[in-house]
């Protein structure tokens, strides 16, 4: 295909998913949902050589969508919800892929290899249907961030299993405790590599503080950071996570110009939103309903197997943590069991696998089966279901707090800008004065209001408990501020490391005794 038809193509398909989000938006169903079916639909009507293709999605697709949920990812919010998505990413997928692998070995009759990649394959769990559903469904941020967290880990693991299991089969053979040992390796040495580009990219940041710069520097670091970790063999999609999380937290703080952060964040943006819709477009172009409907019955015991895997790895393993940690509540574990949609990676997994492996295009069909049911059914059911769960009921009162909370934060934003603005001499101090009283009126008004309210807050205990997990929040946060105004003191050489130490290991204990209650 010449790159004038390779052009056109694209326009088509563009403006297919453009005439989906729009339909999709009036007919209430998930916009992925309706791009598979409209990838079926169209399938007949393109040229045959487009269809995915697992280099591109690996090395160019998969690092976009990664550092995009890595930039966006709080490590403070993370870092509350750090037990359950730790136990659900690691031994959960290992659990999962593993009863998979067994059901599928004995109910097709496959050896283990296959079988093995079938399961965790399987395993990998694609969240943008999901968080679709929780833009349009009111639930807990808790809950957000902790299918967000497991997404962003559970695919790094998943694809170092792949691998291990890809070198067992090449080898012949190896011990359980080789595979640890490389397993350990793997995940260690990619972290390595994502600190390094990471902290490395700060500094450029900073410095440059302009956007078009930054976002040429961003897309080296996503695209660098796995072809780095690949040639080192190491995970390259640790690396993107863990780069990923260092730019978004430490990156794109104060440090930088407001127009700068949300230039790089909204392109970020724009490039996952762009390539999750190819991406899905692109799976309905690659099925074949034929063979589809020839391996049925592998494909339904397909699914009645990483179903079960996920069952057994949600409810038992968080009852676990319910033991040591805050107890995650039954109906959002629900969500996590029911929210087990399978997506692009798996697909591209599939057709990475040797043609020395037996089986392949077995494998191949019932992934490209699975896939396809599971982004169609529970795609579609999702909404509906998590809708019944009635997860989070926001009353009028909460909705005003919120909305003198979004007031407040603005207002200082703004004023914090305007700030920035004056000590770099490009607005007046008349005109500085000025639009800052008009926007400490507001801020004024804001406090005035959330005072009153908190003031009230003993006569329900309801709103009582409700707030105390907001003042919680913000105590965190404020801890975290005064870790890093000691820091920064300790850098430039104002504050001894005793005096800073000391001070640290207070703040540490509190942020422990918020994190226990």
């Amino acid at each position: 295909m010449n790159v004038a038809q390779l052009v056109s193509v694209l326009v088509i398909l563009l403006l297919v998913a453009t005439g989906i989000a729009l339909a999709s938006q009036w007919l209430r169903i998930p916009y992925v949902s309706g791009l598979v079916l409209a990838g079926l639909a169209i399938a007949e009507l393109l040229p045959d050589e487009i269809g995915l293709d697992d280099a591109l999605i690996l090395n160019v697709f998969l690092p976009i969508l990664i550092f995009e949920a890595a930039i966006n990812t709080d490590i403070s919010r993370l870092r509350t919800t750090i037990k359950p998505v730790a136990i659900l990413a690691g031994p959960g997928v290992m659990l999962s892929s593993g009863i998979t692998a067994i059901v599928l070995k004995w109910g097709l009759g496959l050896h283990w290899t296959p079988a093995l990649l079938l399961g965790v394959i399987l395993a990998i769990t694609d969240t943008v249907s999901v968080i679709a559903v929780f833009k349009e469904i009111p639930v807990p941020s808790k809950l957000t961030t902790i299918v967000e967290g497991e997404s962003l880990f559970n695919d790094g693991v998943a694809l170092v299993l792949f691998t291990l299991i890809l070198k067992f089969h090449a080898s012949g053979s190896i011990t359980v405790v080789e595979g640890l040992q490389e397993f350990i390796v793997v995940i260690v040495g990619g972290t390595l590599v994502g600190l390094a580009l990471g902290y490395l990219s700060i500094g450029l940041i900073v410095r440059s503080d302009e956007p078009l710069r930054n976002i040429l520097l961003t897309g080296a670091v996503a695209l660098g950071a796995f072809q780095i970790g690949h040639s080192l063999e190491v995970s390259g999609v640790v690396a993107i996570v863990v780069a990923g999380l260092i730019i978004g937290t430490v990156g794109l703080s104060s440090n930088i110009s407001a127009s700068t952060r949300l230039t790089l964040l909204s392109f970020w943006e724009c490039a996952s939103f762009g390539v999750n819709s190819l991406i899905f477009l692109l799976i309905g172009l690659e099925i074949n309903l034929t063979t589809l409907w020839n391996t049925l019955p592998a494909v339904m015991l397909a699914i009645v197997a990483y179903q079960l895997g996920r069952l057994l790895c949600v409810y038992p393993l968080l009852a676990l943590i319910n033991r040591f940690d805050r107890p995650i509540p039954l109906r959002w574990q629900h969500v996590l069991f029911l929210g087990n949609i399978k997506g692009s990676l798996s697909m591209a997994l599939a057709l990475s696998i040797p043609s020395s492996i037996e089986a392949r295009e077995e494998v191949i069909a019932i992934v490209f089966g699975a896939v396809l049911l599971s982004l169609v059914g529970q795609g579609i059911s999702l909404p509906w279901l998590v809708k019944q769960l009635n997860l989070s009921k926001v009353s009028f009162p909460e909705q005003q707090i919120e909305d003198w909370q979004a007031q407040l934060i603005t207002a200082k934003a703004a004023q914090d800008e305007l700030d920035s603005l004056l000590k770099t001499g490009i607005l007046p101090k008349s005109i500085f004065e000025e639009m800052r009283a008009a926007y400490q009126v507001r801020v004024a008004a804001a406090e005035k209001a959330l005072r009153e309210f908190y003031n009230r807050r003993n006569n329900d205990l309801k709103s009582e408990k409700q707030q105390q997990t907001k003042l919680e929040s913000i105590r965190r946060r404020l801890l975290l501020a005064e870790k890093n105004a000691l820091n920064e003191a300790r850098r430039k050489g104002i504050l001894s490391d005793m005096i800073v130490q000391v001070r640290l290991k207070t703040i540490d204990e509190q942020l422990l005794n918020l994190d226990d209650h």
